[in-house]
C-alpha cells in the first residue's frame, strides 16, 4: 500500500452490545481524488486479548494502512487520523445495569422525596420502596403570575430594564455579588414569569452539607431546584459551590434541560449525575490509548466526535451520560435513513426499529429501563430478538430475548460456553457458514464459529422440549420454532411504530439493520406485508458507517410562558431570531458555515389548561405556503389526540433552535434511481438472485427465501417480494 497522508484517515467506531464495528476511509493511492474503505469487526470484550474494543479495531487499521507492525499496548500515533467518531452503549449498560456512579441530589426542602413519589406511574406495582440519597437546601422561589397574558395584559407586571419589577420591589440581593437575588424581592425569570424570592440558600449551611456529602465519598452531585428553569440563580451558586468543594460532576437540571416541569427535569438530572462519570471514565480510558494530539478530545484535527441520542453529532465538551443513551442506535438510524430514502420516491423506510418519512422522528420524553428521561431522541423501540438473544422455553413456550448473551460469553458456538442463541439457531439451520463467517473466536481470535457446541446445546434442549409434550417435534421443527419466535418478537415493535400509529406497515420498505439483519429480513417483511427489503452493503456495521455519513447538531432552548397570540408571535421570533445567532456562532466555532448549516426553530405548545406540551416545527412550504407555528401545533395535536382544543389559547412553553451542520452535501442518486435505469438480467450474469438462496459478503449473510428477488446495485442487495 502506498504512503498514506497525514490527517487523512477517517475512523467511525460503534462499540455494540456483542460486536463492535469500525468504518475506516482512506485516499486512494492510484487516485487521490477518490476514496478507499475498510471494515474491522471485533468482539466487544474480549479482556483475555485487549481491553477497549474500538482502540483495538483503530489499532488493526493502523497496521494495515501503514504498513508497520504495531503492537498491543502500544500508545497510537495519530497523525494520519483525520477524525475519530464514535457511538457507545457504555451509558445505556450502566443504566440497564444499575451500575451508574455514586451521586447525590440536591433539591428544594420539603421536595426531598418528589423524585420518589415521581408522576405516580407503577410500572412494578409491587416495588413499595426505592430509596434514593438525597439531601436538601433551605432555598426557595415562587412564582407570581404570566407576564404576557393576553387576557390580562393591562394587569401584568412591569419591569424595568435590569428585570426588577417596578412595583412591589424590595431587598436588596445576595449581598451585592452574582446574580442571586434578595429575599422577598419580585424579579423577572428568563420564561418572563415574575418570580419572588421567598429563601435565598444560606452559604455556610450549604457549604456544609456539600462538604459532608464530599467527606462521605460523593463525587457526582445533581441539583434540582423548584422554577430554577426560569430563575437558575440559585442552582448556579450551589454549583459553584459543589466544585469549589471538589466535586468532579456537578448536574445543574437548569443548565442541562431548561424546561418546566420539575419532575423529569430531576429525574434527567440525576440520570445525568449517574451516567456522565462512567462515560468519562470509559473515555478517559479510551483517550489514554492515543498520543496526545488526541487526548484533549478538542475540535482541531485528529479531531474526535461522539454520536448523540438526538442523531447528530457532538464534540467532546457537549458529550453527556444523558446524551448518549441511544448513542448506537442512533447510528443505525442515521445510516439507513441517508442510504435508502428517496426525496422524489417518498416512500417511509422501517429500520431496527425506527420509522424515516422524510425527517427524524424525535422524542423529548422517554422512559429507558424504569427511568423517563427528558431530552431529546430519536423515537427508537430497541428490539430485543438479535444475533445475541438467548433462546430459552419456560411454561411450555419458546422465547427469544429479551436476555443477550452479549459478547462475553456470547452464543454457544462463540467458543466461551455462552448460552444458545439467534444465531446458533441460524447457524444449525445452515443460514451461517462457518468457512465464511469473521473467524475471531476462541482464545486465538482465529478460530470459526463452532457448530457442534450449538448442536450439544440444542440437544439438550429438545429432549427437555418433548419431554413435556405430548406431540414429538423433530430437531429441525424446534430450531426453526425458535426462528419463528424471534421474527414475531422483532415484528411487535415493528406494528407499535406504524399500524398503532395510523400508518399501513405494508406501504413502507424495510432497511435491514445489523449483523443478523440479512438472515430474518425476508420473512419479516413478508409478516408485515412488505414487499421491498434494501440492506446496503455495510447494513450489519449500519452504526459505524452512520458515523461517516452523520451530520454535526447543536440546539439551544430556552423557557418562555407566552401566551401564543397577535401580540406575542414578534417578541417570540425576536428571541428565536436571537437564540439562531448564538447556534450559528456556536456551528461556526466547529467548522460549519453559510449553506452547510440548516437551522430548525420550534416551539413548545400547549393548549391552556393542559398539562401535555408538543414540540411544534412548522413545515416549511414554498411561498406563501408555508405553515406557521398555531397551525403546526394544531395539525400536531390533532394527529396525536384526534381532536383540537378550539375554544382554548396556546401556551408556548419553550424555545428551541436546532442548528445542522452539513457533512456532505448530497449522497448521490438514491438506490430507487438506480434501479430503474438498471438492466436485469438472470443469475448466470451476477445482477438477479431468485430465492431459495444465500447472499455472502465480509461481515453479513442475506437469506433470500422462495418467491423473493435480489438485484445487486452499486450499494444495496434491492429485494422484492411477491
Amino acid at each position: 500500500m502506498g504512503t498514506i497522508p497525514d490527517r487523512s484517515i477517517r475512523i467511525c467506531a460503534d462499540r455494540g452490545g456483542t460486536f463492535c464495528d469500525i468504518h475506516a476511509s482512506y485516499p486512494d493511492p492510484e487516485d487521490v481524488t477518490k476514496r478507499k474503505e475498510m471494515v474491522v469487526k471485533l468482539l466487544s470484550q474480549d479482556q483475555a486479548n485487549y481491553n477497549d474494543a474500538p482502540t483495538e479495531g483503530i489499532r488493526r487499521i493502523l497496521e494495515v494502512l501503514t504498513g508497520s507492525e504495531i503492537p498491543r499496548g502500544t500508545v497510537l500515533e495519530t497523525d494520519k487520523i483525520d477524525y475519530i467518531r464514535l457511538s457507545t452503549t457504555v451509558a445505556t449498560n450502566a443504566l440497564l445495569e444499575r451500575k451508574g456512579h455514586k451521586h447525590a441530589l440536591l433539591i428544594t426542602r420539603g421536595f426531598k422525596d418528589l423524585l420518589l413519589i415521581g408522576n405516580q406511574s407503577r410500572p412494578k406495582i409491587f416495588d413499595l420502596n426505592i430509596r434514593r440519597p438525597s439531601t436538601s437546601v433551605d432555598e426557595r422561589v415562587t412564582l407570581v403570575g404570566y407576564t404576557s397574558d393576553p387576557k390580562a395584559e393591562e394587569h401584568a407586571l412591569q419591569f424595568d430594564a435590569q428585570g426588577k419589577v417596578q412595583r412591589g420591589y424590595r431587598g436588596k440581593g445576595w449581598d451585592g455579588e452574582g446574580d442571586a437575588e434578595g429575599p422577598g424581592e419580585i424579579v423577572k425569570g428568563l420564561s418572563g414569569e415574575a418570580v419572588r424570592i421567598m429563601r435565598v440558600p444560606d452559604k455556610d449551611t450549604a457549604m456544609r452539607d456539600l462538604q459532608a456529602l464530599y467527606d462521605d465519598g460523593y463525587r457526582s452531585l445533581a441539583i434540582v431546584f423548584a422554577h430554577s428553569y426560569t430563575f437558575p440563580d440559585h442552582e448556579r451558586l450551589v454549583g459553584e459551590m459543589a466544585r469549589q468543594v471538589g466535586f468532579t460532576h456537578v448536574s445543574e437540571s437548569a443548565q442541562l434541560l431548561p424546561m418546566i416541569k420539575m419532575v423529569p427535569r430531576g429525574v434527567s438530572s440525576t440520570a445525568d449525575a449517574y451516567l456522565t462519570p462512567i462515560l468519562r471514565e470509559y473515555l478517559d480510558g479510551f483517550f489514554s490509548g492515543f498520543d496526545e494530539k488526541l487526548k484533549d478530545g478538542r475540535l482541531r484535527s485528529p479531531r474526535v466526535e461522539f454520536m448523540g441520542s438526538d442523531g447528530g453529532l457532538v464534540d467532546l465538551q457537549n458529550f453527556s451520560g444523558l446524551k448518549s443513551i441511544l448513542s448506537g442506535p442512533a447510528g443505525g438510524v442515521v445510516g439507513y435513513a441517508l442510504t435508502s430514502w428517496d426525496a422524489k420516491d417518498k416512500r417511509p423506510i422501517i429500520g431496527d426499529v425506527s420509522r424515516f418519512d422524510g425527517s427524524y422522528e424525535i422524542v423529548y420524553e422517554t422512559t429507558t429501563a424504569g427511568v423517563t428521561i427528558q431530552s431529546p431522541q430519536l423515537s427508537i423501540n430497541t428490539v430485543a430478538a438479535g444475533g445475541g438473544s438467548c433462546l430459552t422455553f419456560r411454561n411450555g413456550l419458546f422465547l427469544a430475548g429479551p436476555h443477550s448473551a452479549g459478547a462475553e460469553p456470547g452464543p454457544a458456538c462463540y467458543r466461551k460456553g455462552g448460552p444458545l442463541a439467534v444465531t446458533d439457531a441460524n447457524l444449525l439451520l445452515g443460514r451461517l457458514v462457518p468457512h465464511f463467517f469473521p473467524k475471531i473466536f476462541g482464545k486465538s481470535e482465529k478460530e470459526p464459529l463452532d457448530g457442534d457446541a450449538s448442536r450439544v446445546a440444542f440437544e439438550k434442549l429438545v429432549e427437555e422440549i418433548n419431554e413435556s409434550n405430548e406431540k414429538k417435534l423433530s430437531f429441525d421443527e424446534i430450531v426453526y420454532g425458535f426462528i419463528k419466535v424471534a421474527n414475531e418478537t422483532m415484528c411487535r415493535p415493528i406494528r407499535a411504530l406504524t399500524e398503532a400509529r395510523g400508518h399501513a406497515t405494508s406501504e413502507h420498505v424495510l432497511a435491514s439493520f445489523g449483523g443478523a439483519g440479512g438472515q430474518h429480513a425476508c420473512e419479516i417483511a413478508s409478516l408485515l406485508g412488505i414487499k421491498t427489503i434494501l440492506i446496503h452493503r455495510y447494513s450489519s456495521i449500519l452504526s459505524a458507517y452512520g458515523l461517516a455519513l452523520a451530520d454535526r447538531a447543536y440546539e439551544l432552548q430556552e423557557p418562555s410562558s407566552a401566551f401564543y397570540s397577535a401580540t406575542t408571535r414578534q417578541t417570540l421570533a425576536q428571541r428565536l431570531d436571537k437564540v439562531t445567532e448564538d447556534v450559528k456562532t456556536e456551528l461556526k466555532r466547529q467548522g460549519f458555515e453559510g449553506d452547510r448549516v440548516h437551522v430548525e426553530r420550534m416551539l413548545n405548545m400547549r393548549f391552556d389548561g393542559t398539562d401535555t406540551a408538543l414540540m411544534v416545527l412548522p413545515n416549511p412550504g414554498d411561498g406563501d405556503g408555508a405553515e406557521d407555528f398555531e397551525a403546526a401545533f394544531k395539525r400536531v395535536y390533532k394527529s396525536e389526540f384526534g381532536f383540537l382544543l378550539e375554544t382554548k389559547s396556546i401556551i408556548v412553553d419553550d424555545i428551541k433552535v436546532r442548528g445542522i451542520g452539513k457533512t456532505f452535501d448530497t449522497l448521490g442518486e438514491s438506490v430507487y434511481e438506480e434501479v430503474k435505469g438498471l438492466a436485469q438480467r438472470p443469475v448466470d450474469v451476477g445482477e438477479v438472485v431468485e430465492g431459495p438462496a444465500m447472499v455472502i459478503d465480509d461481515t453479513q449473510t442475506i437469506v433470500v427465501v422462495p418467491g423473493a428477488k435480489a438485484l445487486l446495485t452499486r450499494k444495496h442487495l434491492y429485494i422484492t417480494l411477491e
